[in-house]
């Protein structure tokens, strides 16, 4: 006798599959690993190529050996991990560093929750709050960087991060009208030609991936216009009160992670919510968190821990806005 077997919902059918979507990304995600290498040179290639070859491998060696399952390496979900965690780490970071966020992202935040699809935080950024909180000094040495065409290497930048100079320089006293001459112009920022981690200097690079993903259908604009968009008004009212100690919300857009976070990581379709009035509020409340946090924390960044706040939400937002069941 013949049975009619039936798997769980959702009964659709569609051409797309894990290892499609993720190789989407990962392509989506190479201007800015083309600009980076750019800016950074040999540095960039090297942490780059480090933290994707042990992504793949910890997550190779843990499903063969710890959790006797086929590898699923191939997949393209741990080459992600692998570049999002690079391009979160400044170039110079010593290479045992690299590998140790690798493990943490991938044995610690993924794996040990039962791997793709199950992990509540992105790995990429726990790794990176993890190496933040443990190796402040390394996490925060920025190298020179590249001068673009037709410049002198007198031109390239170093030091701190454009937005961690004018934190610090507010710290001290010094109005921002005197701070702002110093940083990168905006169309510096644009191009990438400042100081920062791997993937978070060039917006152009940024938004041409996410431009991709919104062609593909991989991602939905909710989360990235709602993110930018809260940022950026949260950031202008606070400009307008006093302008001489808040920082322009145009520079809290173009520098740091806040592009980069955006649009690839409070993206992950694992860890963000699934309906598009919970994306909304998802990403409102990253922008939110992101300034409050670049403000008034300790740190010049605040998008990595904005971002893993609202994880923790997401199973919440899921349950205040669930879809209304069909003929009910």
């Amino acid at each position: 006798m013949n049975k009619l077997v039936i798997s769980g919902a959702p009964h659709l059918h569609s051409p797309d599959n894990v290892p499609k979507i993720m190789w989407a990304v990962v392509i989506a995600l190479v201007p800015t690993a083309l600009t980076s290498v750019y800016f950074f040179g040999l540095d960039a290639l090297v942490t780059i190529s480090v933290a994707v070859a042990s992504c793949l491998f910890f997550e190779w060696a843990i499903q063969k050996y710890l959790l006797k399952q086929e590898p699923t390496v191939t997949d393209g979900s741990a080459m992600i991990t692998g570049l999002l965690l690079a391009f979160n780490l400044p170039s110079n970071l010593p290479i045992w560093m690299t590998i140790l966020g690798s493990f943490f992202a991938i044995g610690v935040v993924k794996m040990a929750f039962g791997g793709l699809g199950k992990n509540p935080f992105n790995p990429a950024l726990a790794a990176r709050a993890f190496l933040l909180i443990s190796f402040p000094v390394a996490m925060t040495s920025w190298p020179v960087i590249r001068p673009l065409f037709g410049e002198s290497a007198m031109d390239a930048l170093t030091g701190p991060t454009p937005f961690g100079f004018l934190k610090e320089g507010i710290a001290q006293g010094i109005p921002l009208s005197e701070l702002m001459p110093q940083v990168p112009t905006y169309a510096r920022k644009l191009v990438g030609a400042h100081g920062g981690s791997l993937g978070e200097v060039s917006a152009i690079a940024i938004l041409l991936g996410g431009l991709y993903m919104l062609w593909k259908r991989i991602i939905t604009w909710h989360i990235p216009v709602a993110f930018i968009g809260s940022a950026f008004v949260f950031a202008f009212i606070l400009n307008s009160i006093n302008p001489e100690i808040y920082i322009n919300p145009w520079v809290h857009l173009l520098t740091g992670g806040l592009m980069l976070g955006a649009v690839f990581m409070a993206t992950d379709m694992v860890t963000s919510p699934m309906s598009p009035k919970g994306q909304l509020v998802f990403g409102l409340g990253c922008g939110v968190l992101t300034v409050i946090i670049r403000v008034w924390g300790a740190y010049p960044e605040g998008v990595s821990f904005a971002i893993l706040i609202m994880n923790a939400f997401v199973p919440l937002i899921d349950r205040a806005f669930k879809p209304r069941v069909f003929g009910k």
